[in-house]
C-alpha cells in the first residue's frame, strides 16, 4: 500500500473504525491524507479546528484538507495533495485490461452502487450484494446473473423493494444496463432482497460478501 486517504465527519467523537485505521497507518508507516468532509454543514469553525487538531495529534498526516464533496468545495486541493503521493509504477496489465477484479465482484459492486445512488439517504450503507450465480448460456450470448441484496432490517428490505416492487425494478434495470455495457453481452439479471441482521459485525459474512 503506497498511500491512503482517510475521510471523516466534521464533528463527533473518534470512531472505533477511524482509530483502527490510524493504528494501521502507524504500524505500517503509510503516508496518509486526511479529508474532513461536509464542512459546509459546520457553522462554528472553532469546532472544525478542534477536529483538525484532534486528528493531527493522532497521526502525522501528509495534509489535512477540509472539503464538501456535495458542493465540490476544496476538491481540487484534495486531488493535488493526492497527486503528490502518486508515482508511476510498472505496467502490470495489458492496455485493454480495465480491472483485475473478478466478474462477480464487479457485478455486485454495480448493483450496490445503483442502490446507494437511487436511495441516497433513505437507507444506511449497511447493505451488501452477493452474486449467487453467473453463467453464460451455451446457445445464446446471454449472461444469467442471480444476485441477493442483503440489508440489516425488515424496514430496509421494504424500502429497497419499494411500492409494488418499483424500486427493486429500477435498481435491477439500471444495473443490467451498466453490466451489458461492461460485459458487452445481453444480461438476464434477477435480484432478491434478504435480511441479515448485524451482518457488518460478523466476520464470516463480511468475507462471503467480499468486503474484507
Amino acid at each position: 500500500m503506497d498511500a491512503c486517504l482517510l475521510v471523516v465527519e466534521p464533528d463527533g467523537e473518534l470512531r472505533a473504525a477511524e482509530k483502527e485505521l490510524i493504528d494501521k497507518f502507524k504500524k505500517e508507516k503509510i503516508p496518509a491524507v486526511l479529508a474532513i468532509n461536509k464542512v459546509d454543514t459546520i457553522e462554528e469553525k472553532e469546532l472544525l479546528m478542534k477536529r483538525i487538531l484532534m486528528f493531527s495529534q493522532l497521526y502525522d498526516f501528509e495534509a489535512v484538507v477540509p472539503v464538501s464533496a456535495l458542493k465540490g468545495q476544496n476538491m481540487q486541493a484534495l486531488k493535488e495533495e493526492l497527486k503528490k503521493l502518486s508515482f508511476e509504477s510498472e505496467h502490470y496489465f495489458p492496455d485493454d485490461t480495465l480491472t483485475d477484479q473478478p466478474e462477480r465482484v464487479l457485478a455486485s459492486e454495480i448493483i450496490r452502487e445503483k442502490i446507494l445512488r437511487l436511495m441516497d439517504k433513505e437507507i444506511p450503507h449497511g447493505i451488501a450484494v452477493s452474486v449467487e450465480k453467473m453463467k453464460e448460456r451455451s446457445d445464446k450470448e446471454i449472461l444469467d446473473i442471480d444476485a441477493t441484496i442483503y440489508c440489516e432490517k425488515e424496514s430496509h428490505k421494504g424500502m429497497i423493494i419499494g411500492k409494488q416492487g418499483a424500486m427493486l425494478k429500477k435498481i435491477s434495470t439500471q444495473s443490467r444496463e451498466d453490466m451489458e455495457k461492461f460485459f458487452e453481452c445481453h444480461i438476464n439479471l434477477q435480484c432478491w432482497v434478504k435480511v441479515k441482521e448485524d451482518w457488518r459485525n460478523r466476520e464470516g459474512l463480511i468475507h462471503n460478501f467480499g468486503l474484507d
